[in-house]
């Protein structure tokens, strides 16, 4: 049976955004923006599968390491955990812009987390900050909700 997810954009949704051009590097610059774990609870409580969708193309640039990103991501969701809010997974996009079909606008995280999970995303919600976010829900059908500061607008 197909399951209800809620994607969740990571900077700007779940932590603080870096200053603009720069880039999360490494755990110590990673802030959780106020409320997330209870936004996440209230998910986990209504049987929502949890799923954080990022690009991450400073990968690509060289600014950070894909092992540094997927430590953060670790860090990230044992300190969710401690709060009592799961995480299921997290799809990134390493990739430069115009090099890849994962990289959000385009839909490829959200069908490659629909395949692995059989989510319905009929029944699915996006929270994100951006208009690529946006567009990626719209594109697979899935209800968008925007944020700015930690709330929904």
């Amino acid at each position: 049976m197909s399951r209800r997810c809620v994607f969740l954009d990571r900077d700007g949704v779940i932590n603080e955004k870096a200053a603009p051009h720069e880039y999360i590097r490494q755990w110590s610059e990673f802030r959780f923006l106020p409320n997330v774990s209870d936004w996440i609870r209230i998910f986990n409580a209504l049987d929502y599968l949890v799923i954080v969708i990022t690009n991450q193309r400073g990968i690509a640039r060289g600014k950070m390491t894909r092992q540094a990103v997927d430590e953060i991501h670790r860090r990230m969701i044992e300190e969710l955990d401690e709060h009592g809010a799961r995480v299921d997974d997290v799809f990134l996009c390493p990739h430069e812009e115009g090099t890849c079909d994962c990289r959000k606008p385009k839909p490829g995280m959200l069908l490659q987390a629909q395949a692995k999970w059989d989510i319905d995303f009929s029944a699915s919600l996006l929270i994100g900050d951006s208009d690529e976010d946006e567009a990626v829900a719209s594109a697979c059908g899935v209800r968008f909700l925007r944020v700015r500061d930690g709330r929904i607008i």
